[in-house]
């Protein structure tokens, strides 16, 4: 898989993560059962737990896909896609992963997959920095 390709990837995924809880959302304004501003941070958590995880999934790939756009378009730019494609599947893998871990609970072992599975990206992520210097 290409860097660019690896990217495009993770820019859907967080996409399909944000419609995940917007989609429930957008009808309880539309048919008046909610007020458009009743989701603002701060007030009390009504929604399904389902899809307060998949806001928490969707933020934490907003946390890491700067990054990682970065090492993509670093390589790109300077002639070292090759460095970025033997990884960034993984990485990709590694963060689809994570989410839907997210997606499924809250235990202990559950959090401790989604945390290996974060540390293998910050890994990765680093790897591929040191190695495009």
């Amino acid at each position: 898989m290409t860097g660019m390709t690896a990217l495009l990837i993770y820019i859907v995924w967080t996409l399909i993560l944000a419609l995940s809880y917007a989609t429930y959302r957008l009808p309880l304004v539309l048919t008046g059962k909610k007020a458009a501003n009743h989701w603002e941070r701060g007030q009390p958590v009504d929604d399904p737990a389902i899809l307060v995880r998949a806001k928490a999934a969707h933020l934490n790939c907003l946390e890491n896909l700067p990054l990682f756009a970065a090492l993509v378009l670093i390589a790109a730019a300077t002639g070292q896609s090759d460095t970025i494609n033997a990884v960034a599947g993984f990485i990709v893998a590694a963060r689809i992963g994570q989410s839907l871990v997210h997606l499924i609970g809250t235990s202990f072992p559950l959090v401790f997959i989604r945390a290996s599975l974060f540390l293998a990206q910050v890994a990765l992520m680093l790897y591929l920095a040191f190695a495009l210097i």
